[in-house]
This record gives structure tokens, sequence and C-alpha cells, in this order.
């Protein structure tokens, strides 16, 4: 079973982030970055089902140069290859634009599954999975917590996955593989990159391609104007009235406008 899991490096948990001169995007030389959460869980399941039906895990990003290194922890945890789509311009495009450069590159691939994190820590969309899913033509599921292959092998392989739904339900679906999943963080047990595994990941083959090469337009598909960082407010509102009439206003304000009730 070939299986693809797109991975997107994003600015680590305890980074401090500052809007650059530009006002347009976050300032980049001193941040520390690191693997998408969900992005690893969607590596660790596809690592697992490899390990119980054989195959390859193939790594795919979007991104500067950087993004080298956290395609190197993902070879080094257990990743047979990768591809780097060069891309300096990424904080441009929206998720259909990002989702072109991933579905681009994994067509050449004819994977049997493709996986991805639910969301991205910095963006947060929940969007990028699907929309790969549209533009491949393949059916998807999201907010998945557990694969398994019932049947067949490669695209005759028959999958049934668990997805975590509101208030604590959890659906299982069947699903034809080639099929696009998006997976939620906590399903499995992270592991960690091995001494071995970091030496054998400086061997393996890191493939390099372009917007360019993959025939994807560079223009962007949204106008970024303005990158700013949430403003602390602190107000105070005394309701007038006896307390059965501020009672009565203060349900209706957090009804209304709060939007708590």
């Amino acid at each position: 079973m070939k299986i693809i899991v797109a991975i997107k490096q994003v600015p680590g948990p305890d980074a401090q982030v500052r809007i650059d001169a530009t006002g347009k995007w976050i300032e980049e030389s001193d941040l520390q970055f690191a693997l998408n959460e969900s992005d690893a869980y969607a590596l660790e399941e596809a690592l697992q089902l490899k390990e119980k039906h054989g195959g390859e895990v193939i790594v795919v990003s979007a991104g500067p140069e950087r993004v080298g290194t956290t395609i190197r922890e993902a070879l080094a945890k257990g990743a047979d290859r990768a591809i780097q789509i060069a891309c300096d311009d990424l904080g441009t495009r929206d998720a259909l634009g990002v989702s072109r450069l991933l579905a681009a590159a994994i067509k050449t691939e004819n994977p049997d599954l493709i996986l991805t994190g639910l969301q991205s820590e910095d963006l947060g969309l929940g969007q990028t999975g699907v929309i790969v899913a549209e533009l491949l033509g393949l059916p998807h599921a999201t907010l998945i917590l557990h694969v398994e292959v019932l049947d067949g092998a490669g695209t005759q392989a028959q999958i049934k996955v668990k997805r975590e739904l509101e208030e604590g339900w959890f659906q299982t679906i069947e699903l034809p593989t080639p099929a696009v999943l998006t997976i939620q963080s906590g399903g499995n047990k992270l592991r960690y990159a091995t001494l071995m595994g970091i030496k054998r990941a400086k061997t393996k083959e890191v493939r390099q391609l372009t917007a360019a090469e993959l025939g994807v337009d560079s223009a962007p598909v949204v106008l970024l104007e303005q990158v700013s960082m949430p403003q602390r407010k602190k107000s105070t509102q005394m309701l007038p009235g006896n307390a059965q009439e501020a009672a009565t206003a203060l349900v209706e304000k957090l009804k209304f406008e709060v939007r708590v009730l």
C-alpha cells in the first residue's frame, strides 16, 4: 500500500510571534518551527498501516527551504521518501492555492491512500484535505481517529474508519481506496525518531519540485491586505433597573451578543 502524508511546518507552540515590517506576514527570522500536530498523527497512522500491511509512506510538504528540517524529521520517524515543493510565497496562497500544489504533486504518485492532518495549528482552516480530495476526484472522510484495512490490496482495498463527531459521538464508515482522510489528533501515541532513524533519514530521497514544474499558477487566489495581533480589550457595562430588570437584560446580552446561551 502506497500512502502519502501531507505535512506542514508551523511555528512551534511556544514561539513568540511578531508581525513583520510589511504588516502582511509574521517575522520568521528568529522563530522556531515544528511539525503540525495533527499532521504528526496522520504520519503515525500511515506508519502503523505500513507496519501491518507493507508498502511505503511518502511525505509531501510545500514551503521555503526551512521545510526540509520538518521533512527530515518525518523521514527519521519512518517515512520512506519525501516530496518537497519549493514555495516562498505560501503566505499569499489560500487553502485552495496550497491544495493545488499538493494535489499536483500527489497525482504523479498514484497513491492508494492520502492522509492529512485535520487542520493546521497556525491558520486552523481545516480545508486542505477535503479540497485535495475534490481536486483529485477521490472519496474522503474527516475527523479520523483510526483506519483499518478490511480486504484487498492497493487500489482494490476497502477501508473502515472511525470518525469523531460532536458531543462524544463516533461514527464508523467504510470507503474504497484510493481515498483522502483527514486525521484528528489523539488517535495514536506518537513515536520519537530514533538515533538510527535520524542517521537513515540523511540518505533517504527528497524529491524537489517547484510550482512551475507542477504546472500550478503562482498567482495568489486571495490578496492578503494585513495581519494583526488580537487586541486585548476590557470594558464594564452597568445594567440599569432593579434586580429583575438587570437579570433580564443580562440574559438578553448573553444570548444575543455573547451567544453563550
